[in-house]
């Protein structure tokens, strides 16, 4: 019987191609539902040298002990990204489910990435399906680690 990998890697998280800014967010705006989604979430912001710009650093617990660390950079009107580091499929698959029904407007503009699959020459984020709960979105992103976990 063949065991299932419980592959760590990042999960980046972004609007739709061509239209950035489809979230209507800001880091202000985020950081206020990160406070009320998760209990206790720790956040803070910091100047980053790589897009020289203001991102917004996380740590959110998804379940008892069950931590998640991200960075966002939300820069009106027309970029935005969510970085989950060191996360696996499961956990990635819980905050992309809260990203899709609770912070974006509609349930069509998340696409996702992961740093394996760029590492494998895969540079182009895929659609996050517009339903599905967290145990079928955690799925999706487990088959999608497979295809490049060599």
């Amino acid at each position: 019987m063949a065991t299932e990998r419980n592959i760590r890697t990042n999960f980046a998280f972004y609007p739709p191609e061509g239209d950035g800014g489809a979230w209507h967010a800001t880091l202000d705006s985020l950081e206020r539902a990160l406070r009320e989604a998760f209990t206790d979430p720790t956040i803070g912001h910091r100047r980053s040298g790589v897009h020289d710009t203001t991102v917004l650093d996380f740590e959110v617990e998804l379940a008892p002990d069950v931590w998640l660390d991200g960075t966002a950079a939300i820069t009106e009107p027309d970029y935005a990204y969510i970085t989950l580091t060191d996360a696996t499929a499961d956990e990635a698959g819980t905050f992309a489910v809260w990203l899709r029904d609770s912070f974006a407007p509609a349930p069509d503009l998340v696409r996702f990435a992961s740093s394996l699959a760029m590492a494998n020459g895969e540079d182009t984020p895929s659609p996050l399906p517009t339903e599905g709960d967290r145990n079928a979105i955690g799925d999706l992103l487990r088959r999608h680690l497979e295809q490049f976990d060599h």
